[in-house]
């Protein structure tokens, strides 16, 4: 199974039907996603969700979304040094 890159993992598009999904389900996905990512993909994705959470023309559930992947990929760096 080929792997997607870190540009489309962090891919910040909201999903159709966001009011039927509950935070915490949501973050799980995002943090399964952040868990098989290099410390190279995890610090693409990151700097990808930052440069995105600075467009003002965001909603607040987009915002919302970047920030939980941004915590995530930042936790997998984090995790990545801790064992080197």
């Amino acid at each position: 199974m080929a792997k997607s890159s870190p540009r489309s993992r962090a891919s910040a598009q909201p999903a159709d039907d966001a009011s039927s999904q509950d935070a915490a389900g949501e973050g799980n996905d995002v943090n399964d996603v952040a868990q098989d990512l290099s410390f190279r993909e995890a610090q693409t994705a990151l700097e990808l969700c930052l440069a995105q959470l600075q467009d003002q023309d965001l909603d607040v559930e987009a915002m919302a979304d970047l920030y939980r992947r941004a915590v995530a990929y930042a936790e997998r760096c984090e995790a990545v040094l801790a064992r080197v």
